[in-house]
């Protein structure tokens, strides 16, 4: 299981370095490492789904691609942030934790 969350981690990780590099890329071998970057991410989401509910896996992948996406707009792009911009990245980590603590439930009933 913690192999699996490994993955997850890795994917996240992926994940960004894709998006990032879809604001740099300028040069074909640049598009080139990118689909590298996303075939990899791929691997690392697929891996996750074999020992984690894959709607939890989701769900963290795709928070963790919006609130990095943010940031990375907000500290590398000159992006703004705003209460409305924090209050929806506050609601998304909370519905991960809320899904991940439901995972929780549903396991403990099934073994109950």
């Amino acid at each position: 299981m913690k192999n699996a969350w490994f993955y997850v981690i890795l994917t996240c990780i992926f994940e960004l370095l894709w998006v990032y590099g879809f604001s740099m890329a300028d040069r074909w071998w640049h598009w080139a490492l990118i689909l590298g970057i996303i075939i990899t991410d791929f691997h690392f989401l697929a891996k996750a789904c074999e020992k984690l509910p894959t709607g939890t896996v989701y769900a963290v992948f795709a928070a963790a691609g919006a609130v990095g996406t943010v940031v990375m707009d907000v500290y590398l792009f000159g992006g703004t942030m705003n209460e409305a911009k924090l209050f929806f990245i506050l609601l998304l980590v909370a519905g991960v934790i809320s899904l991940k603590m439901a995972d929780k439930k549903e396991e403990k009933g099934v073994n109950a």
